[in-house]
């Protein structure tokens, strides 16, 4: 499922529930939801959803790294990636 799929389930729920809302709405509380979280990540946050999981950075230490195409070694800068940690829910869904 992509974000646009995950916007029309949305609006399908809504149509459902008796909501009179727009697929247009629907796209932009997804757009906002992600948009949220990555703007909490940027800040160091952590967003954790409960039943689901949380949303963390880490920070990368620089090391040293092989070029595989040529073999040289390169130095990869110290970064800060982004982590999802799946909540027990979640896990015992996906079994």
């Amino acid at each position: 499922m992509n974000k646009a799929e995950l916007g029309e389930k949305l609006h399908e729920m809504h149509v459902k529930g008796g909501m009179n809302t727009s697929k247009k709405h629907s796209d932009e509380v997804v757009d906002f939801i992600f948009d949220t979280i990555t703007a909490c990540l940027k800040k160091g946050d952590e967003v954790s959803i409960a039943g689901f999981g949380a949303f963390v950075t880490k920070a990368r230490k620089a090391r040293t790294a092989r070029n595989p195409r040529t073999g040289e070694m390169v130095q990869v800068p110290a970064t800060t990636v982004p982590r999802f940690k799946a909540g027990k829910a979640l896990k015992e869904a996906v079994k």
